[in-house]
């Protein structure tokens, strides 16, 4: 038993030895298992693939229906590829079905207008946001009796049922008559058959760019903002961080601003 000992630990001295020798030559230990390969991943087959949905205008979209897909999230997902030095390949996934197949390693992040959250957070890693954006009250151009959310009160407002800006119209007090979504909401404060519409100010703006001549303006903006950034599995440290440097480089050259501009008339990227 004591030889078998003596054995043992001879081999495994060796063993030290030569790892140590291996050091000394500028040899390096295989990764740990579980270690970030996030970047490193992309960077080997060069591109990284991002999920976004194809029918979200002016997000992300086909033009013309059929032809190109783009968008603003396409193009600042394109630009950020470009810094990244790979390429940016889109794979169009429903919103349902978006955060699974991210977990089922089917793509390596989202760009699609996935706004910040506490309960996305515990689950996934986010980018520093590439889009701000908050609620808005829309009257018609010559209301002056609307100036703030707390002017809502007694009126009547159209907000779709299922949205976060129901929410907001009823708290200020609005009577809100349910439409579908944002065009009928529209159509009713331009009519005058409604008072005012809250909604999202992205949605506004992209509306406003391509009618300008609604007769509608922004009454009133809410102090909350809403973030939107890309979204990445749990320890993708690597690939986060470069990234953010990416969404940095691209908003201190004024590649952000000037997408932006592009789709909505204004900056919404900070």
């Amino acid at each position: 038993m004591t030889s078998l000992l003596t054995r043992r630990t001879a081999i495994s001295a060796a063993f030290a030895a030569a790892a140590l020798t291996l050091a000394a030559c500028g040899g390096s230990p295989a990764p740990a298992s579980g270690s970030d390969t996030s970047l490193s991943d992309i960077k080997s087959k060069g591109e990284i693939v991002i999920a976004t949905e194809g029918t979200y205008r002016p997000f992300s979209f086909h033009e013309e229906g059929s032809g190109k897909l783009t968008g603003f999230d396409v193009e600042i997902a394109e630009a950020v590829a470009a810094k990244l030095g790979v390429k940016a390949s889109f794979q169009e996934t429903q919103f349902d079905g978006i955060f699974a197949g991210l977990d089922a390693k089917r793509f390596d992040t989202i760009a699609n207008q996935i706004s910040i959250n506490d309960e996305r957070k515990a689950k996934y890693t986010f980018s520093a946001p590439y889009t701000v954006s908050t609620g808005v009250v829309v009257t018609k151009a010559d209301n002056s009796s609307i100036h703030s959310f707390s002017d809502l009160k007694g009126k009547t407002t159209a907000q779709s049922l299922t949205s976060n800006f129901y929410k907001l119209a009823v708290e200020a007090g609005a009577n809100v008559q349910s439409v579908e979504g944002w065009a009928q909401a529209a159509t009713l404060v331009r009519q005058g058959r409604v008072d005012a519409t809250v909604n999202d100010k992205l949605t506004y703006l992209d509306y406003a760019k391509s009618t300008p001549d609604s007769g509608l303006k922004v009454a009133a903006e809410s102090t909350e903002k809403t973030e939107s950034a890309f979204v990445f599995r749990k320890g993708s440290t690597e690939l986060t961080a470069a990234v953010d440097k990416a969404l940095a480089d691209l908003r201190a050259d004024g590649t952000l601003a000037k997408i932006s501009q592009k789709y909505f008339g204004a900056d919404v990227t900070k």
